[in-house]
């Protein structure tokens, strides 16, 4: 070895014990926590719906009746993500200890197949050779021209929306108050306008000519004069008001019967679509176990399957709670090193185990073993201390079985004792970008969440398996997260957490599971810490710069063989509730710095939107 090699490597050494030694976190600006009020929390990604929420837990609602009344208001004010045709997923918590998740991911049409995303026309095809495999490119029917893949674009990327199905069963099994008095905010915000922010403003005109190209979008979503959207200007949403109101007045038959769902089904052909009436009419939100586990002195509950979330977080704690993280230190080099190695091993497993429970054997039982963590582990230290191990050189651990970005989470916690935390979504930004014309709302973009290609990744990076191929009535994977921490002790509610990002949630929700538990933050640190991401495939560590990360660790990262990219990682929503007191419990939120969030000054004025505040 040359001398510039072992003075490089000397100062790696150096490097690494300093960072073992000393917990050196750089954060981002922080706020001081949001304190609760009385009657509960409610955390989102929209000052708006934070207020819509707050209003149903003042007037004696719990926190499924304000998790439901969030959901629709970010449908009318957070058109990106919010949503009422899309899909996701709850976790919530009661009073009496009793823990549910609920599944109301979107599904796949009666008349899907595992080939549709295939180019069996325009390339040489074997179907027993997935190097043949080509994805289809939607191909415009106004214009002839082709806007990207099938499974991403128009009416044919849209699987069965569950979003109005899953509020409404929510509230119907454990709510205190009607549809109507929950779904009026949002119904008033989207008949009488609400003011555009900067960001919203900007989304809205930077997406233009892909809301051109579909009658609806361009309707609702582009000014007739195809001048921009300004800042504070007042955005009324009439049809999509009209929606909302035949939900409130008639539950989920108003969605998927009737009027709104003769739009859906009637719009379908313009644009490649295969939902019918059948499908809508079919549509069941489903009550499954959460994935569970333990962790230090706390129970961990999150989504299980279809979604991988939970699972994979239980899994990677498992794995990592074989050392110390409190003592290794916030963010130090062993720190990244185990929790990176332990991402990596799950993500390999995610690949090839997790679908749709329904339709596979998900074996979360095994994955989430105490006994397969240690095994992990004990491979990530066969390797060698600090030293990446390639992801090619790692498969699925279990052996064969027979067998983003734009998301929303929110979280609630009341003040009787119950927490719901909600991930939902229309996959990327306004989903498939085709917004149902006379119903106002987008549609979802989630069959790309299946193995749509086999052998190529999705949209988000993530190589698929068998277990998650496209199937008639099938919910396709998701990494949706919504995730609350109880104590041991006690089984009270401790963290509420969960994010968008599409692969990133599961890691940014468990960066804020390690640093309430082992490094003791509060709610505004453990939001605003930096975190890093590997997914196996690619073969890369994202990291992110600006919230913290030193020239000195990525330098080290490289020296140990990680292949490095900066980029921002996730928006959490996060509440924690301290411990009892004479007094009660305290509960405390956080907004996520790494988006705007701007703190309202006046309540939330529904009759005169003119009147509110604007960042």
């Amino acid at each position: 070895m040359n001398k510039r090699f072992n003075k490089k490597g000397i100062f790696c050494i150096i490097v690494v014990l300093i960072c073992v030694s000393l917990a050196l976190p750089v954060f981002a600006a922080e706020d001081k926590p949001i304190p609760g009020k009385p009657s509960g929390l409610v955390m989102t990604t929209n000052w708006m719906a934070d207020e819509v929420g707050q209003m149903i837990l003042d007037n004696g609602g719990n926190a499924i009746d304000a998790a439901a009344a969030v959901g629709y208001a970010l449908a009318v004010v957070h058109p990106t993500a919010g949503n009422l045709g899309g899909g996701g997923f709850a976790v919530i918590h009661l009073a009496n200890g009793e823990n549910y998740a609920l599944d109301f991911r979107e599904m796949a049409p009666a008349s899907a197949d595992r080939l549709m995303y295939v180019d069996t026309d325009n390339v040489s095809f074997d179907i027993n050779d997935t190097t043949t495999y080509r994805a289809r490119n939607y191909i415009h029917p106004e214009t002839g021209q082709s806007v990207g893949a099938a499974s991403l674009n128009g009416y044919i990327a849209a699987g069965v929306p569950g979003t109005v199905a899953g509020l409404n069963e929510m509230v119907a099994k454990y709510g205190t108050k009607t549809l109507a008095e929950i779904m009026e905010p949002a119904i008033r915000l989207a008949g009488n306008g609400f003011k555009l922010t900067a960001g919203t403003a900007d989304s809205l005109n930077s997406n233009r000519t892909s809301f051109n190209r579909y009658m609806g979008s361009r309707r609702y979503f582009v000014k007739p004069d195809g001048s921009n959207f300004q800042e504070n200007e007042l955005f009324v949403q009439t049809d999509l008001a009209k929606t909302l109101k035949r939900i409130a007045q008639n539950g989920s038959d108003g969605f998927y019967k009737g009027v709104t769902a003769d739009l859906i089904v009637a719009d379908m052909p313009k644009y490649g679509g295969i939902i019918t009436h059948a499908d809508l009419a079919n549509y069941v939100p489903v009550w499954r176990t959460p994935a569970q586990g333990t962790y230090r002195n706390f129970k961990v509950f999150s989504m299980c399957p279809p979604s991988s979330g939970g699972t994979h977080i239980v899994q990677i704690l498992n794995t990592i709670e074989n050392e110390n993280i409190g003592t290794l230190g916030f963010n130090s080099l062993r720190t990244i090193w185990l929790m990176t190695e332990a991402m990596r091993y799950a993500y390999a497993d995610r690949s090839e185990y997790m679908g749709d429970p329904d339709y596979v054997n998900v074996p979360v039982d095994a994955l989430t073993s105490k006994d397969y963590g240690k095994e992990i582990y004990d491979k990530i230290i066969a390797h060698g201390e600090l030293k990446a191990k390639p992801s090619i050189e790692i498969k699925p651990g279990l052996g064969p079985l027979n067998e983003g970005n734009e998301t929303t989470h929110y979280s609630v916690v009341d003040s009787f004792g119950n927490a719901v935390g909600i991930t939902y979504t229309i996959n990327m930004g306004y989903g498939c970008k085709v917004a149902v014309d006379g119903g106002g709302f987008f549609m979802n973009n989630e069959m790309d969440d299946f193995m749509t290609v086999p052998g190529q990744p999705n949209g988000f990076g993530l190589i698929q398996g068998e277990a998650n191929c496209v199937e008639p009535g099938k919910r396709p994977l998701s990494s949706m997260s919504p995730t609350i921490v109880l104590r041991s002790a006690d089984n009270s509610v401790f963290l509420v957490t969960g994010s968008p990002g599409g692969s990133q949630i599961i890691t940014t929700v468990l960066h804020t599971v390690v640093n309430a538990i082992d490094h003791g933050m509060n709610v505004t640190a453990l939001t605003a810490a930096p975190r890093f991401h590997m997914q196996w495939m690619p073969d890369t560590l994202t990291y992110e710069r600006m919230f913290g990360f030193t020239n000195d660790t990525t330098e080290a990262l490289r020296d140990m063989g990680y292949n490095l990219a900066a980029g921002n990682i996730g928006d959490v929503a996060a509440i924690m509730v301290g411990a009892a007191t004479g007094s009660g419990r305290a509960i405390t939120g956080a907004h996520d710095p790494r988006t705007y969030y701007p703190a309202a000054t006046v309540q939330l004025d529904l009759d005169d939107p003119m009147n509110n505040p604007i960042p």
